[in-house]
């Protein structure tokens, strides 16, 4: 741990204003983020918080040391929808015995699961010290860890769920600040807005902890004692009790951080926080909840309807965005250039801007070693992670201080070494396929035509670009968004 760790602030959800971060144990700073759902491949929405949190991650182990901190990020694979496709594709296996549904499960997710590994590998995502699977803290275990049976029969033996039409549900009326993360006073909501609304309810924004299946749906038999009596409900639990299991297996009942999305806040973090705070008799669950703002595709929603949907995947390996693919580290540098608390308008035109800034800092820093970054970044970042004035210190850095500049791209995940050299190889088609071009030739051309345009001798520095381009070369003219300056990018065309 470091000697004297530097002052970290954080906007703090519950709270509504920004506070000095102080750990409950400086010897293992805890955090919990809210995962994916592996039903599908995860799109560039389930990205920010990714990033957003892995900056998080690594400004906490230069804080406090490597060693010294502890990030949770749960992975979704309780969900109907993934249930379903289980018993499709393998419920006679199931029936018969020869699969257990956490099985089947794990057959139906495996590649989506290894895929999302992949994304957030590539937009420079550290992996986390634990990514429990939902499917694995249904039933009580072995091993003594927190469970969502187990918790479900904490609040019943609290007084906070009840069971009604096969259902156990949260009252939220037994606790007297449900509603405190999301500024919702219970006596104001309306039926609707994201809560189901059931006549078995004893209040409608009451929320199911556990679910009973029908015969022809896949469940978990979980037992209750309920009343003086053991009943069994063959079943599934609710969504939110997932997070209050795992983060309480790996965290403990109360811990540091919990991160996620805005649109998480209700009711998922609000309905974590009613069944933790009851089930363990805290007066807290989390110290501070942070949450990224939303994210919306060429100034629309995204969606699949408005042909806007995008996934880290198609953004990695494809040209459906932009008609090329984009590098992890731009996509990285894109969200990163717009402070997380608000709203990003991922375009083509930011990934070009993080490009050639990229392009920039990588040519600006090779052959150089980083050293630490600079004070001024530092602050920055420690200042709730300040993105603008973080991006803005690095520009400073490109002709005065190139090492610090590498060290502070390291530590904001970008990696500029590896981008350098993802530029600096690029191969052609043509007459000499896959043959590749000097790093050294393909340089001296780019920089000898910026001259010709400088001294606006545009016939020479056209033919340049015709030489290029004939070789499978595609030049790119932009301008930096610090100085205004010309600077140029190649790309293969294909």
């Amino acid at each position: 741990m470091a000697e004297n760790p530097q002052t970290l602030r954080l906007y703090n959800t519950l709270t509504r204003s920004k506070e000095v971060f102080s750990p409950i144990d400086p010897a293992n700073v805890r955090m919990y983020v809210c995962g994916p759902t592996v039903y599908d491949y995860a799109h560039i929405g389930n990205a920010r918080p990714a990033i957003v949190f892995d900056v998080l991650y690594r400004l906490l182990r230069h804080v406090y040391g490597a060693d010294h901190v502890t990030y949770v990020r749960n992975i979704t694979d309780v969900d109907d929808k993934i249930n379903a496709r289980a018993l499709r594709d393998y419920g006679a296996d199931i029936a018969a015995g020869r699969l257990g549904l956490n099985e089947a499960i794990r057959k139906v997710t495996e590649p989506t699961y290894e895929q999302y590994q992949k994304d957030v590998t590539a937009l420079g995502c550290l992996p986390p010290d634990q990514q429990p699977r939902a499917t694995e803290f249904v039933l009580p275990r072995a091993d003594g860890k927190a469970d969502m049976v187990s918790l479900i029969q904490s609040l019943i033996n609290r007084g906070h769920a009840y069971a009604a039409a096969g259902e156990i549900l949260f009252d939220t009326t037994s606790m007297a600040e449900y509603g405190r993360l999301s500024r919702r006073n219970l006596d104001e909501q309306q039926a609707g807005a994201r809560v189901a609304v059931d006549a078995h309810k004893k209040n409608p924004a009451d929320f199911v902890l556990w679910k009973e299946s029908s015969a022809d749906e896949p469940g978990w038999d979980g037992v209750f004692r309920i009343g003086g009596q053991p009943i069994t409900i063959h079943g599934r639990p609710g969504w939110h009790i997932e997070c209050s299991a795992m983060s309480a297996a790996y965290l403990g009942e109360v811990f540091d951080i919990h991160g996620g999305g805005l649109d998480l806040i209700f009711p998922h973090h609000e309905n974590e926080i009613a069944q933790s705070r009851c089930a363990h008799g805290t007066a807290v669950m989390a110290n501070v909840w942070m949450h990224n703002g939303f994210l919306q595709v060429e100034g629309k929603k995204m969606s699949k309807s408005d042909g806007n949907f995008v996934t880290i995947h198609e953004l990695l390996e494809t040209d459906k965005f932009g008609g090329r693919k984009w590098p992890g580290d731009v996509l990285r540098l894109a969200m990163l250039m717009t402070h997380y608390r608000e709203p990003i308008d991922f375009s083509v035109r930011r990934l070009e801007e993080a490009d050639a800034t990229l392009t920039d800092w990588a040519k600006r820093t090779d052959g150089v070693s980083a050293t630490r970054p600079s004070p001024a970044f530092l602050e920055a970042l420690t200042d709730d992670l300040s993105s603008a004035a973080i991006v803005a210190e690095l520009h400073a850095l490109r002709k005065s201080d190139p090492a610090a500049l590498k060290a502070g791209a390291e530590l904001m995940g970008v990696n500029l070494e590896s981008h350098r050299t993802r530029s600096l190889t690029h191969r052609y088609e043509g007459p000499q396929a896959h043959k590749a071009i000097s790093e050294e030739a393909i340089g001296d051309k780019v920089s000898n035509r910026l001259a010709l345009i400088r001294e606006k001798n545009w016939a020479a520095a056209d033919s340049i670009r015709d030489e290029l381009l004939a070789q499978g070369i595609q030049l790119k003219d932009g301008k930096d968004p610090a100085t205004g300056e010309r600077i140029t990018t190649w790309e293969v065309k294909r």
